[in-house]
């Protein structure tokens, strides 16, 4: 029973690992969930509050990747259409052009950091908005999600850190 949670728990970081990158998937819970995951094989490696903490930061970091994207758009002057043009230019760069056979950079990588900040601009030009106030929001859309990447992807890999070094 102990290796269907250990294969289960590592299946859980690694989408995990790819849900910090790609929108709609929770990677810090379902790296959260791995953690769990090991405490309940026979020989427990974490202590209770560790769980706690982890949950709590879990949670933190989940909920301020709603709100950094939007503080980074508004602190830079964008609305709602930054945010929104943000994150379907995400999507462009991670699903749709990859799936459309266009590929750019390894894995995709320009998609999914120009993706969110064509997005913005897009979002904010259809809303209106000047060249100039666009690209300030475009920017400040990109820094946020940015940010908000990095803060999920952190968390999974700390997860991940803890988890092989408790099943080990």
């Amino acid at each position: 029973m102990d290796w269907l949670l250990i294969l289960i728990g590592i299946l859980l970081l690694l989408i995990g690992l790819l849900g910090a990158i790609i929108p709609g998937v929770p990677g810090p819970p379902l790296s959260f969930i791995a953690l769990v995951l090991l405490q309940f094989t026979k020989d427990p490696p974490f202590s209770e509050d560790f769980l706690i903490i982890m949950g709590l930061i879990m949670l933190a970091v989940s909920v301020l990747d709603y709100i950094v994207p939007i503080y980074g758009t508004k602190k830079f002057g964008g609305s709602r259409s930054g945010v929104r043009g943000s994150t379907i230019g995400l999507i462009a760069g991670i699903i749709i052009l990859p799936a459309l056979g266009i590929v750019i950079g390894p894995f995709g990588l320009l998609g999914i950091i120009l993706g969110p900040f064509i997005g913005a601009y897009i979002g904010e030009k259809m809303s209106g908005k000047d060249q100039d106030t666009a690209l300030r929001s475009a920017f400040g859309s990109f820094i946020g999600f940015l940010a908000g990447t990095l803060m999920k992807l952190a968390y999974c890999v700390v997860a991940m850190i803890y988890f092989f070094t408790g099943l080990f």
